[in-house]
């Protein structure tokens, strides 16, 4: 055997075994350990910050509409204010959002989710030191004044800051900021809503964009410990109780179930339209958009007039829904005043979140429908449109099932809660494009797919798209490798060590082939082959010029 086909592999064989060369379920390292420890401070950090902003927005809502000083969370309706007050109040607080975010920061603005996408996708999950101070208290602004917008999405964005920046001063890696941020972005979820597991769900099926140890077991960790904290600060019970201990689900409740949540993702569909038509039409106006807050402010005031108890976040709402408790005057206000006004008002870049209000408009679409449907329990097709109405705008069908579960503690209604929620995201996802989540991210010229599948640089060795050995080739520019390499690991080789090319070595170093960059796109190519010819049986081969299939692709 000649010396060139005897040639060890040297010292990329080290990073190559560390790379992938002994292959196992998950791709895991002790340093897991070590950001999970960081991700517990975190979680409390979270838990408390949740905390404070709820009391922040009961601050002022008393100051604005019941004129003391309390921090206790009420309903603004409750006040029975004077009219200008309900009209002008959501104005001078659209206003103040508008200078917070011109004169501090931009990223104050929108319900929070999208932001902290953007940050994970373009912004290496770097967030700045401003958004963790300046985000609360917009929303705390623009909640308490009136503005019909849920707490989640705002405290998403501290937490999600406050572990971004824990990461940034300790100099951690992309990867590991990212686990931190959306630790911290689910554990102020679940302080807030006492709904654990919906936000690890919402961290795995919106925010991390992967299902890998490495970063669901630090944001479980704290999701655990934010839960704690909000026991000790606001209780440990169902923010919403619902009695479902006589529950009983017939096939014939099951199907009305599902016929719900179709309902229910037409009006999530109808809803994220308006969403995005409003802010279609606020870019057309010929003013800063520092002044669009105010704008929708003025939206906000008068809907209030109609409907005062659209104003604010809305729990007292949403608990009367769930409970059967609800009468019809309020049940279509709210359908339909609480619709307008919040897809309007968030339209003009404003901030607040987008769960409380499609809490209380799916639970109205629930309880209208119940009053023709057969009686099952108080509430229970309430709890059937708000999973609906979840699953249709966030596009995560199991998160809204869970939040509706843990917000009520109905464990029996489960099979109908994931009947309306999966009807609803079916008809969502076949209608729409993109959820009011990622449109925006969209709009920036970011495409977002949510679809978890095997990547196959995972699943292909070195050995599947290597060449045979050409004796004539240099050996200038190579290195050495296994064949049993995957190739995402080397990949990771070819940009660590500045080479195109390389040797593959079996496990006696004996070398049987060469392997290029080119190669690597070998299995990418395998994995679209069925696309490729499903697309080709349905439009035919490209016979247009470049610019005309584009532009074909894109409508």
């Amino acid at each position: 055997m000649s010396k060139k086909q005897r040639r060890r592999p040297g010292r990329v064989s080290k990073s190559a075994h560390a790379r992938g060369l002994v292959l196992g379920d998950f791709a895991v390292d002790r340093r897991m350990l070590v950001i999970t420890a960081l991700a517990l401070p975190i979680g409390a950090l979270a838990g408390l910050a949740a905390f404070v902003l709820l009391r922040l927005i009961g601050l002022v809502t008393n100051l604005v509409f019941f004129g003391r000083i309390d921090t206790a969370l009420v309903a603004p309706s409750a006040a029975h204010a004077p009219w200008w007050i309900i009209l002008f109040a959501p104005v001078l607080g659209g206003l103040v959002v508008g200078f917070m975010a011109r004169f501090g920061s931009e990223k104050i603005r929108g319900h929070g989710m999208p932001e902290a996408i953007e940050a994970i996708l373009t912004g290496g999950s770097r967030v700045s030191p401003k958004v963790t101070v300046l985000k609360p208290i917009s929303a705390a602004v623009s909640i308490g004044t009136g503005g019909p917008f849920g707490a989640e999405g705002p405290i998403i964005m501290t937490g999600g800051a406050l572990g971004s920046l824990l990461a940034q001063l300790l100099k951690l890696s992309a990867d590991e900021r990212k686990t931190l941020l959306v630790a911290g972005a689910a554990a102020g979820m679940a302080a807030t809503f006492n709904a654990p597991l919906a936000s690890v769900l919402l961290a795995v099926e919106l925010l991390l964009f992967e299902w890998r140890p490495r970063s669901f077991v630090p944001a479980v960790a704290a999701v655990a410990v934010a839960t704690m904290v909000r026991g000790v600060l606001l209780g440990t019970g169902p923010v919403f109780p619902v009695d479902a201990s006589h529950l009983h689900l017939s096939p014939l409740v099951c199907g009305l179930a599902a016929v719900v949540g179709l309902t229910g993702g037409l009006l999530a569909v109808g809803a994220t339209w308006m969403v995005y038509k409003a802010e279609d039409g606020f870019t057309r106006l010929p003013i800063h958009w520092m002044w669009w807050p105010a704008i929708g402010g003025l939206i906000i005031g008068v809907g209030g007039l109609i409907e005062p108890q659209a104003l604010g976040v809305g729990y007292d709402v949403i608990d009367q829904l769930l409970t059967g408790k609800a009468t019809m005057s309020l049940i279509l206000g709210i359908l339909v005043v609480k619709t307008l006004i919040w897809s309007l008002s968030l339209g003009s870049g404003t901030s607040g979140g987008v769960l409380a209000p499609m809490f209380m408009v799916g639970g109205a679409l629930g309880a209208l429908e119940g009053a023709v449907l057969p009686e099952v329990m108080p509430g229970f097709w309430a709890m059937c449109g708000l999973a609906a109405v979840l699953g249709g705008v966030m596009r995560s069908p199991l998160t809204g099932v869970v939040f509706t579960l843990e917000l009520t503690h109905s464990w029996d209604a489960l099979p109908a809660l994931l009947l309306s929620a999966t009807a609803a995201y079916a008809l969502s996802v076949l209608v729409l494009k993109r959820s009011v989540l990622t449109e925006k991210i969209a709009r920036r010229g970011l495409h977002l797919t949510r679809e978890y599948s095997t990547d196959p640089l995972e699943t292909f060795f070195v050995r599947d798209v290597m060449h045979p050995i050409d004796d004539s080739a240099g050996e200038s520019g190579r290195f050495a490798v296994r064949d049993r390499l995957t190739v995402r690991a080397l990949a990771y080789l070819f940009a660590e060590n500045g080479c195109t090319e390389a040797d593959v070595v079996d496990a006696e170093n004996n070398v049987i082939g060469r392997v290029g960059i080119a190669d690597l796109l070998q299995p990418r190519l395998h994995d679209l082959t069925e696309e490729h010819h499903r697309a080709r049986t349905l439009f035919g081969p490209p016979s247009q010029p470049p610019g005309d299939r584009t532009r074909a692709a894109s409508i």
